[in-house]
């Protein structure tokens, strides 16, 4: 498989024009554009074709949770659309993880296994009662063991994954900040701490967009990751 580079970029931002802007204004240095549910909504397939007519790949992250065959048709559909990955959530049980994983061709999967904008406290509340680490860990080997590609989780509990699930599953961190603000992130880690724990690839969004210099953030970051 191509070798990309390890940042994607989400394009957290309202229109298909602004994001298109950005793929272009960062190429030199980004493979990878992510596009959340907000914007796909809004923008629908168009603006996945474009980000692929500028020669990049496209991160559905549409957090698909719902019974094993709606889930396996949104995942071909997505196939159908060229995008490069698309995740749904671990937590969704092993037949609908495994009935995505069936899906061929497909685009690569991986599973949400607990948002970084949850904490143990947050987990309790929604009757879970195993620590992040404990929980993530738990749904990543489900994930494998289903057919998944890799896994989203935290820097926190990316070491813990590679334990488990082994060096050629993705392991895909969000969270990664470049300051002490992490904004609606509980689980945060700078882009160093990324590399060290093993990360494959790393989501950021906001400390980009919003900086008053986007290409040295972004050329930061690549160096972090080299």
């Amino acid at each position: 498989m191509k070798q990309y580079q390890r940042l994607i970029v989400a394009l957290d931002v309202p229109t298909d024009e602004e994001a298109v802007r950005w793929v272009e204004r960062l190429s030199a240095w980004v493979d990878i554009f992510k596009v959340g549910p907000g914007l796909f909504l809004k923008t629908g397939a168009s603006l996945i074709e474009s980000i692929r007519e500028l020669g990049k790949q496209v991160f559905l992250d549409l957090k698909l949770h719902d019974i094993p065959s709606v889930v396996a048709e949104a995942t071909w559909q997505a196939g159908t659309l060229g995008v490069f990955s698309l995740t749904l959530h671990t937590s969704g049980g092993p037949e609908m993880v495994r009935k995505a994983a069936e899906v061929n061709p497909r685009p690569k999967l991986w599973g949400v296994t607990v948002l970084t904008s949850l904490n143990e406290g947050d987990l309790r509340r929604v009757g879970v009662n195993n620590a992040p680490e404990a929980q993530v860990v738990a749904l990543a080997q489900l994930g494998r063991e289903q057919g998944l590609d890799g896994v989203v989780a935290s820097v926190q509990e990316a070491k813990a994954i590679r334990q488990v699930c082994g060096r050629r599953f993705t392991v895909v961190t969000p969270g990664i900040r470049l300051s002490e603000d992490g904004g609606e992130q509980k689980r945060v880690a700078s882009p160093e701490d990324a590399r060290a724990a093993g990360a494959d690839f790393v989501v950021v969004g906001r400390p980009i967009l919003e900086a008053r210099d986007p290409e040295a953030v972004v050329r930061r970051i690549t160096r972090a990751l080299a």
